[in-house]
């Protein structure tokens, strides 16, 4: 496996020595992007997807809030403005669980390198900025599989709340949390709601074994540091294309 060069370092910052591997009973592997909007972290992922397809690697990619069963009743949801903390979260976790038995489990068992934007920190993070228990939420999530590496994506609020909301014609009800009634204004709330949930997330950096990452730093240098950690700490040959 490579080792990841000194010069790029500076980027991540390594796992704490006292959080326990994960034990695996399958086969394949599972990477994971965490981070809140605009950081960064479904680029990142997108280039590592492609220069492992490239290769030939056998993976499967998903993303939160995506199985058909769930994704309908969603959205209905969002437009009628019907949703509660946890009625949101609950579909949520239906959402993720229908994923879990259809794709992500039997691919982990078929030995397959699964890539997952955005997991069930998602939750944990999101969900308890909104007021749900974050004991509660990780019972709801017990069932899910841990991730051999979860990348942390952490850029300063001002600067990920920069680029969402310039590269967006006008924030979502939900996005913004304005179902919460922190602000009227609902760039201001989406700032507040944002920064409860990065809250959220730097809690779970030593408990969850995130590798976390500079999400200020050029797009190129961050891909290469994800291309080395994984090398470093997943053996990329077991998920080749099997030769002739």
């Amino acid at each position: 496996m490579a080792t990841v060069p000194p010069e790029i370092l500076d980027a991540a910052q390594p796992v704490p020595d006292n959080v326990p591997a994960p034990k695996r009973e399958y086969p394949g592997a599972l990477i994971v992007v965490e981070g809140i909007d605009g950081s960064g972290k479904s680029t990142q992922l997108y280039l590592l997807k492609r220069w492992l397809e490239i290769r030939g690697y056998r993976i499967h990619f998903t993303e939160w809030n995506s199985s058909p069963l769930v994704k309908s009743a969603t959205r209905r949801g969002k437009q009628r403005r019907l949703l509660t903390p946890t009625t949101f979260s609950l579909l949520h976790a239906a959402d993720f669980a229908d994923r879990c038995e259809r794709q992500i489990m039997p691919l982990l068992h078929g030995g397959y390198l699964v890539l997952a934007d955005r997991y069930i920190y998602t939750a944990f993070a999101r969900d308890a900025a909104r007021g749900c228990s974050p004991h509660w939420l990780r019972n709801l999530y017990s069932f899910a599989p841990i991730p051999d590496i979860t990348f942390y994506f952490r850029a300063p609020l001002d600067v990920a709340v920069d680029r969402i909301v310039a590269g967006r014609p006008k924030l979502k009800y939900y996005e913004a949390g304005m179902d919460l009634g922190i602000s009227l204004d609902r760039a201001e709330s989406f700032r507040i709601f944002q920064e409860r949930i990065l809250n959220n997330y730097d809690q779970m950096v030593s408990t969850d074994r995130f590798v976390l990452m500079d999400g200020t730093c050029r797009v190129n240098k961050l891909q290469k540091l994800m291309r080395e950690i994984l090398e470093e700490r997943v053996e990329l040959e077991q998920f080749a294309p099997k030769k002739k």
